[in-house]
């Protein structure tokens, strides 16, 4: 029987566990990503803050697995011809294709943002730049959600003479059970970080945000807003939904071009019993690993999937870990503390093993 090629689009959570379990004799995968490195996303509050970063090489992950990795980049699909088209001039045929090109920070047109604003992909640029400053100054983190929380709580512990201030246009951390929320609001009282509610960034400038609810100031702004899917799907021709993401049927093909996987936040995933899952990080590794072993010839099985906690770390010495039903509503158990920070620990240092 002949190899069956399989290009793999995207380097994150779900595409390296994808293109590691997918190896092997039956098939020969090519892993089209720039990156040299795992950027292992849920780590960038970290780097922002200005801890070392702890990301394995793409190469280490895929070891021994049979994958051929090209760094560069997808800048156009032909579906019907099966090729992917990359910026440094090759075309990649397939007869699989894996499409795990996640997601990106979203800007929603809010003037001046994408200008002076540091999104996630940019933690490193905003570290440095607070262990560059000749003063202490302002920063402010704009989002109420996990990223948000994680950068606010992250900056205040490791820069404590600077302000930190959260906006959000919501309640922080609202989509949590109570007692989940009021400890996140007590440690960033703890941490001397600013909450701002019911604040709708409209504008950013150099010295801070208009919102709803008056003027912020800042001398840094963090951008932890909203993510949106890669727009590549789309404009290859992929059936999408209304915010971009591929829609896919139970075993995760496009409902348009069943050669053509999607997987991790550039697909719309709906599991019977769980409903859609959101992006995250918890969803989109499960989407790999699934994959991965279905096309390395695993059981013919639908896509399952249940959450179970969602965690969260509040700077080096806190954390939480909201218990959650499987259908991601919240149970009123939470642990914390230092507790909370190790199972925090424990689960986002077993992300990388968990990818082979």
């Amino acid at each position: 029987m002949a190899e069956k090629q399989i290009v793999v689009l995207g380097a994150g959570y779900a595409g390296l566990a994808a293109a590691a379990r997918a190896g092997g004799r039956r098939n020969r995968v090519t892993l089209v990503a720039p990156e040299t490195r795992f950027l292992h996303r849920v780590r960038q509050h970290e780097t922002a803050a200005g801890h070392p970063a702890q990301r394995p090489t793409v190469a280490q992950v895929v070891r021994g697995r049979g994958v051929r990795h090209i760094p560069a980049r997808a800048t156009a699909l032909d579906l019907d011809a099966r090729k992917v088209m990359l910026d440094t001039g090759e075309t990649i045929p397939y007869d699989t294709l894996v499409y795990a090109l996640g997601s990106r920070t979203a800007w929603h047109g809010v003037p001046g943002a994408a200008e002076h604003a540091y999104p996630a992909e940019r933690a490193a640029e905003l570290g440095a730049r607070l262990r560059a400053a000749d003063r202490p100054g302002t920063v402010a983190v704009v989002g109420g959600g996990a990223t948000g929380i994680e950068l606010a709580t992250e900056i205040a512990e490791a820069h404590p003479r600077w302000t930190v201030r959260i906006v959000a246009a919501g309640q922080v951390g609202g989509w949590l059970s109570a007692r989940g929320r009021r400890h996140i609001l007590d440690v960033m009282a703890r941490l001397g970080v600013e909450v701002h509610e019911q604040s709708t960034v409209t504008a950013v400038d150099p010295a801070g945000l208009d919102t709803t609810a008056g003027r912020i100031p800042a001398d840094l702004v963090a951008w932890a807003a909203a993510l949106e899917p890669h727009p590549l799907a789309a404009e290859a021709g992929l059936t999408v939904n209304a915010a971009g993401q591929a829609v896919v049927d139970d075993h995760l093909r496009s409902v348009s071009h069943p050669d053509v996987h999607v997987i991790g936040d550039a697909a719309e995933v709906t599991v019977p019993g769980t409903g859609t899952l959101r992006m995250s990080c918890a969803t989109a590794l499960p989407m790999g690993r699934y994959l991965g072993g279905l096309l390395a010839g695993g059981a013919d099985k639908p896509f399952a999937f249940r959450y179970a906690v969602q965690c969260l770390s509040l700077g080096r010495r806190d954390g939480m870990v909201q218990l959650i039903h499987g259908d991601d509503s919240m149970r009123p158990t939470v642990l914390t503390g230092l507790t909370g920070r190790l199972i925090k620990a424990l689960i986002v240092n077993g992300v990388v093993w968990s990818l082979r």
